[in-house]
């Protein structure tokens, strides 16, 4: 009888069965996954492209004043002057914005994959990865650049994501 209370207490040992990631958890990894290659090709479409945008100013700033531009396009689009500093300090600041996009990437990434594999850590590196390139803009850019149908969309994507994790925060366990 004894070796069939070991037997019975081998077969119900929970300790060794290692706790999976929920299906809702998995799902918002892979998205970041998928965002994560978004982002790096956007931050490496963004450090080549500055420099032929910065040229491209001029013949900007004629399409934008132009009467062919219906007025209420150029209502969506602002002051042009802030177009104009934006791409502006997008050029001269291309190399530091580029790597804290690829560090804010790497982050998030980073952040995902721990998650994945139930470690609380991932998210705290997750937030971070997620609000690096805000911080990022407005340092290097400024305030302004917190307007437009862009950053509301970016914002919103990165609220809900962070939100959604925060959701899953109890699956966490080491």
């Amino acid at each position: 009888m004894n070796q069939d209370n070991t037997t019975a207490d081998m077969l119900n040992n929970d300790e060794h069965i290692k706790p999976t990631a929920p299906t809702g958890l998995k799902v918002l990894t892979v998205l970041t996954f998928i965002g994560s290659a978004l982002g790096l090709i956007g931050a490496v479409w963004g450090y080549a492209t500055a420099q032929r945008n910065y040229e491209g100013i001029d013949k900007l700033m004629e399409q934008l004043n132009s009467d062919s531009l219906p007025a209420w396009a150029k209502s969506m689009i602002g002051d042009p002057a802030h177009i104009v500093e934006t791409i502006t300090k997008s050029y001269e600041n291309r190399i530091p914005i580029a790597l804290l996009s690829l560090l804010s990437v790497v982050l998030c990434f980073m952040g995902a994959l721990q998650m994945r594999k139930l470690k609380k850590q991932g998210f705290l590196i997750y937030v971070i990865g997620e609000l690096m390139p805000f911080l990022t803009l407005f340092i290097f850019i400024g305030a302004f650049s917190f307007s437009g149908i862009g950053f509301y969309v970016s914002a919103c994507i990165a609220l809900l994501f962070i939100l959604l994790y925060a959701m899953q925060r109890k699956h966490l366990v080491n």
